[in-house]
């Protein structure tokens, strides 16, 4: 090839890159979608964890939503009170009190107190326990298969299998969720940090049926309503439920309960 034919190609191909170049930098300016700096400021107060405990797809997301006015300020579970603080100053709004939470496992029926029907060898996963015979082989329909599906869910680190059952680590919980989102059985839920005396089984079945399966659930009795002085506990579906905004942590409950079921 002739040295006049490659400074020809040369220049059709810088040619055409300079013309794609000016495009593009048209285009930019012409089709730009503006951001209200606040979203932007919004985004960099928020703890840049994206792990969708608020529903939205990552922090950009949720802050996008914060400055359209489609979610609330304390939206973000992970950053708690001093991110909504932030976010309310950038926002101008007050950001109120925030309390926090943390996750709750509704199952003590560990290995040595939770019985077994068959024993279980294959996939390791809760979620496919729903789909064995009798929803996995603990005697119990209500409790925790124990296989982790929810340790694997956490991206925190803050929950574990301990003798059979997952226990969440209060400090390292952010309240996130997802562990919640992961359990086949609901047995997780989300409380509030400073509550002292939970109900620590989620069976509804009749006392009688509990206790062939399980030697500290719930069985019903009603021992701990009756002895609460803040009117704090109820028995519905044979499982009692301590409501955490009436609880003065007295702990006559939890002295009372036969089967210590009470945290």
């Amino acid at each position: 090839m002739s040295i006049t034919g490659i400074i020809f190609a040369a220049l059709i191909v810088g040619g055409v890159g300079l013309f794609i170049g000016v495009f593009l930098g048209v285009a930019g300016q012409k089709f730009a979608v503006e951001v209200d700096e606040r979203e932007t400021k919004v985004c960099d107060a928020l703890p840049g964890n994206n792990c969708g405990g608020c529903g939205y797809a990552g922090c950009s997301g949720l802050a996008a939503a914060i400055v359209k006015g489609e979610a609330e300020i304390s939206a973000c579970p992970v950053g708690g009170a001093p991110v909504a603080e932030k976010i309310g100053e950038i926002m101008g709004v007050a950001a109120g009190e925030q309390k926090r939470m943390t996750a709750f496992v509704k199952c003590a029926g560990t290995c040595g107190k939770a019985k077994q029907d068959y024993a279980y060898t294959g996939i390791e996963d809760c979620v496919m326990m729903a789909h064995m015979q009798n929803g996995g082989p603990k005697s119990c329909d209500y409790g925790c298969c124990g296989f982790g599906t929810c340790v694997k869910a956490c991206p925190f680190d803050a929950i574990h299998i301990v003798d059979g059952v997952a226990v969440v680590d209060k400090e390292a919980c952010k309240a996130c969720g997802k562990c919640i989102k992961a359990c086949p059985k609901n047995l997780i839920e989300l409380v509030p940090y400073e509550a002292k005396h939970l109900v620590q089984c989620s069976s509804k079945e009749k006392g009688k049926d509990v206790m062939a399966v399980c030697s500290t659930g719930c069985i019903g009795c009603r021992m701990c309503q009756k002895v609460c002085p803040a009117d704090a506990i109820v028995v519905e579906n044979n499982l009692a439920w301590i409501d955490p905004e009436k609880c003065t942590n007295c702990g006559a409950c939890a002295e009372k309960c036969p089967k210590k079921i009470i945290l």
